[in-house]
């Protein structure tokens, strides 16, 4: 949802949201299903998909923020149902007209099959400099699409049949081999397990915390914010578990589905920045921080952060490519495909989406202080999910940064089928995550906190404990 300017007028949204859908392939997205073979996807041509029929305007003038917030549902509603990618039909836009002195807001809804998180930003962008190119009268053309979709489309499928793709099998089975315990007071049904049957539990960690998690421990450990955050997850997860089963000495590995952009440079010749597509790739990842105590759940004192930040951290720089092959070999591989399908799945499931920069003004009406073709967070639609879908994970996390005047701010959103869970049960894991983060942000301002592992000293051959011993006799961590 984005704010439109004020004085903006429909024929002009038509026709910028018409440079928008003939620019970017995946929004004139066609979806076929042959009755004996896999599902074929299609870009039409340019024009094909005219923006006229895609587009609803609904009034607003003079209506409160609470109005506005539920005609945007109703009718956001309604445009989602109306997606049909077998018709070519994956993009709606809702504009609420506030009048020619307000700011209105338009609500763009496209089917998942054709964006993923980083296309929208590329959208939000393009947007704008449509818009700007429509009502200035302007020839100026969106910024050129370096590597269309189609091309990554075949790449991957040539890679998944390649020798190299093939050697990472291994890697893949192990992970899903881990020991991965009912985490759910049963298993994860589909039938039952549907997304209007899941409940949503937000924590925030304030400024205090959040900013030594994406500079200071990253900077002593040499680690990405990624490695920070798993490392906390495993450390709760491991001891949630431990406390439930009362098990002290019992297994402390983590079977966890990542979800990355999946937009990795795994070919010389390709650029996917302002490529709009679903890209996002789901791997599985065997994550051990250690054991934990459960006689004193939630106590992570020093030894156990250094360690476990050092150990999760080189589990993840196994992974190549940060997992894009898996897919390949889990969907396109034919003689690797049945084997990983039959393969016990995840019962967690991971998302760090990266920092987003605040909305500078509050939520719609009046005098909105907001600017032109600002995203606009929170200011209603439809759900994000079909009510109906399954769902793939007894509990999955999502986090993400707020960019916010007083500085950063982490949210972690965890959602669960409520027949699985119990939110105390919810509850406690996220303060025990919470408390985890802590510990490492506190632990990473000693001054001998951190320092090398062996993946960033790659030409010689030093195991943890030969570089700690070296980086102790020279007096130094970091």
């Amino acid at each position: 949802m984005l704010r439109t300017p004020a004085g903006a007028d429909e024929d002009a949204l038509v026709a910028t949201l018409q440079l928008l859908i003939d620019h970017h392939d995946m929004l004139r997205l066609k979806v076929s299903r042959p009755t004996d073979g896999e599902p074929v996807l299609e870009a039409l041509p340019p024009g094909a998909v005219p923006a006229r029929g895609r587009f609803t305007r609904v009034d607003v003038a003079g209506l409160g923020p609470d109005a506005v917030r539920a005609a945007l549902t109703e009718a956001g509603e309604a445009a989602r149902r109306r997606l049909r990618p077998a018709h070519g039909e994956v993009i709606e836009a809702v504009w609420c007209d506030a009048g020619p002195y307000t700011r209105g807001r338009l609500l763009l809804i496209v089917h998942h099959l054709a964006v993923d998180a980083v296309s929208w930003r590329i959208l939000a962008t393009d947007l704008a400099t449509a818009w700007q190119g429509v009502t200035e009268g302007s020839a100026a053309a969106l910024p050129a699409v370096a590597t269309p979709y189609r091309s990554w489309a075949h790449l991957l499928a040539s890679q998944a049949r390649g020798s190299a793709r093939a050697a990472e099998l291994p890697l893949w089975e192990t992970a899903l081999g881990t020991p991965d315990p009912q985490l759910g007071y049963r298993p994860l049904d589909p039938r039952l397990d549907t997304a209007d049957r899941t409940r949503t539990l937000t924590a925030r960690l304030p400024a205090t915390w959040t900013r030594p998690l994406l500079t200071t421990v990253p900077t002593a450990f040499h680690a990405g914010v990624d490695d920070v955050l798993l490392t906390g997850l495993a450390l709760a997860v491991s001891s949630w578990r431990a406390q439930r089963a009362g098990d002290r000495t019992g297994e402390s590995g983590l079977l966890l589905d990542l979800e990355g952009h999946g937009r990795e440079q795994i070919a010389d010749h390709i650029d996917l920045s302002r490529t709009v597509g679903w890209f996002t790739s789901l791997y599985p990842v065997r994550l051990d921080p250690g054991p934990v105590d459960a006689r004193q759940p939630g106590n992570f004192d020093a030894a156990l952060v250094e360690r476990a930040l050092k150990r999760v951290k080189e589990q993840l720089r196994t992974v190549p490519d940060h997992g894009v092959g898996y897919g390949m070999l889990r969907h396109l591989n034919p003689a690797t495909r049945p084997g990983l399908a039959a393969a016990p799945q995840p019962q967690i499931g991971f998302n760090y989406l990266g920092r987003y920069a605040a909305p500078s003004g509050a939520a719609g009406g009046d005098g909105d202080p907001g600017t032109d073709w600002e995203v606009v967070l929170d200011g209603g639609g439809p759900p994000s999910q079909d009510p109906d879908m399954p769902v793939h994970h007894v509990l999955d996390i999502n986090a993400h940064t707020e960019d916010l005047p007083e500085g950063p701010r982490l949210v972690i959103r965890w959602t669960w089928p409520v027949d699985l869970l119990k939110e105390e049960d919810v509850e406690i894991l996220s303060d025990t995550f919470v408390r985890a983060l802590r510990a490492i942000a506190e632990h990473a301002e000693r001054p001998e906190a951190g320092g090398y592992t062996p993946s960033d000293l790659p030409l010689v051959s030093l195991n943890q404990a030969q570089i700690d011993r070296l980086q102790n006799k020279w007096g130094g961590r970091k």
